[in-house]
């Protein structure tokens, strides 16, 4: 495994497990995702004379602990995103365990290894909503893996958080998203490379909707700036191989390359390109490259002088970051401390956002903490100020443009609290709050 050496952590302090809390009844014959749920009579009753028998075991547990649930790559392939969300998932919910919790309660985590499998996804987020009950879930690295479970959860109100940074447009009231989209990040990089670098921008990406719509988004602001895609190409994420590319590459000769490459087998073409001897040849940018940290698992070699932009950098300089940082190393278990992405302090970041509400509420209850939330959640987060925006159910944040250097990232420049403005221009929940499309570019 390719992260083996930089992975391989627990963070301690968590209660782990499915744990019994009430919920909502559900149908005696159920269907979804291809799985069937019936009610068994005798399985009922049984039930009911253990309830009847000991009610106080139930009651117990339920006011003992808040059971939520998070359906992360811990392996698989995009286990490089999914370990490092992780432990900033730990940290998070330990860190208000261990200030008493919320509500007086406990939060206890059932965590779900989807292992990179759409079938897994759509398996544990119907466990996690129906035979757990979680208040909540977070999770979900792909777009394909998000809209595989977001109707699911939906479907059985079951509150859900996605972390990560995607291609936008995501509009439904039982969604949150705490990481940047392309209004955000590329809007702020074309014109930054077209300046730059050069005008004529050659694309990669990998195909499926995160990388096709998020291709459309830098064609926008590319000739917004003055420039213009002369080339694009789409790769499934199982890739490896990538010299017909590289070839035509250097046929085309742009100034500079646009990747939004996924995953662990596209970590191959920036090898291949580098063994071509392209990398002082033509820059390369990106609003991808790093989040699996990239950076660390190529050479110096292999990765310096690349450009991206997220809404967080470990390098970051401010005191929330460094805080942040120092309480990470702190919880460690002997060396293993991960390298923060800004899909981990997403991650970090929806903990918080979720548990403002469940304050604000003074209740679990779904609907009671998405009004909460939508009334107003803000604070200063690793990243800058994180606030979500009600119509969108977005975040508000502040990108930054940096270089990668020798296995870290030297900040360029940032753009202060910066709307969801792709999601806004099509989305508004506070209108139309039964809305659950995912909306595209044209």
């Amino acid at each position: 495994m390719l992260c083996a050496s930089v992975w391989g952590h627990e963070l301690p302090g968590l209660v782990a497990g499915s744990v019994v809390s009430a919920g909502r009844k559900l149908p005696d014959d159920d269907r979804i995702g291809g799985i069937t749920m019936k009610m068994n009579r005798r399985g009922f009753l049984g039930g009911t004379a253990l309830a009847l028998a000991a009610p106080w075991v139930v009651r117990a547990q339920a006011a003992e602990t808040i059971s939520v649930a998070s359906i992360i790559d811990l392996s698989g392939g995009l286990e490089i995103y999914g370990q490092p969300m992780d432990a900033c998932l730990d940290m998070a919910i330990s860190e208000i365990n261990e200030k008493g919790g919320l509500l007086g309660r406990q939060i206890a985590v059932k965590k779900y290894d989807p292992q990179s499998s759409i079938q897994l996804y759509t398996q544990f987020a119907t466990e996690a909503a129906t035979s757990q009950k979680a208040s909540v879930v977070f999770g979900g690295i792909t777009s394909a893996s998000r809209e595989a479970i977001r109707p699911i959860l939906r479907r059985y109100e079951t509150l859900y958080f996605y972390p990560p940074l995607y291609e936008g447009g995501v509009c439904d009231r039982n969604f949150f998203s705490t990481g940047s989209t392309p209004g955000q990040t590329i809007s702020k990089l074309m014109p930054y490379a077209v300046e730059k670098l050069g005008k004529k921008v050659y694309i990669l990406a990998a195909d499926y909707n995160y990388g096709t719509i998020s291709a459309k988004w830098v064609k926008k602001y590319t000739t917004e700036a003055g420039g213009s895609v002369i080339g694009e190409e789409y790769f499934p994420l199982d890739v490896t191989q990538f010299g017909a590319t590289i070839q035509k590459i250097q046929a085309a000769k742009p100034d500079v390359i646009f990747t939004l490459l996924v995953g662990g087998n596209h970590i191959s073409f920036y090898r291949q390109w580098a063994a071509a001897g392209m990398t002082r040849k033509i820059p390369i940018v990106s609003s991808e490259f790093g989040g699996g940290n990239e950076h660390i698992i190529l050479t110096p070699n292999e990765s310096n002088g690349i450009i991206s932009v997220f809404g967080y950098f470990q390098e970051l300089d401010n005191p929330a970051n460094k805080s942040f940082l120092e309480r990470l190393h702190a919880a460690k278990v002997g060396n293993k401390v991960p390298y923060v992405t800004e899909h981990a302090e997403a991650t970090y970041n929806a903990v918080r956002h979720w548990a403002n509400g469940v304050t604000k509420a003074g209740d679990v209850d779904r609907m009671k903490v998405i009004e909460a939330i939508e009334s107003g959640s803000s604070f200063e987060s690793p990243g800058g100020v994180s606030t979500m925006d009600a119509a969108t159910h977005h975040c508000w944040i502040t990108p930054h443009i940096a270089v990668v250097q020798d296995k870290g990232f030297k900040i360029l420049e940032s753009f202060e609290r910066q709307p969801p403005s792709d999601t806004a221009a099509v989305c508004n929940l506070t209108k139309n709050p039964g809305d659950t499309k995912q909306y595209e570019i044209e």
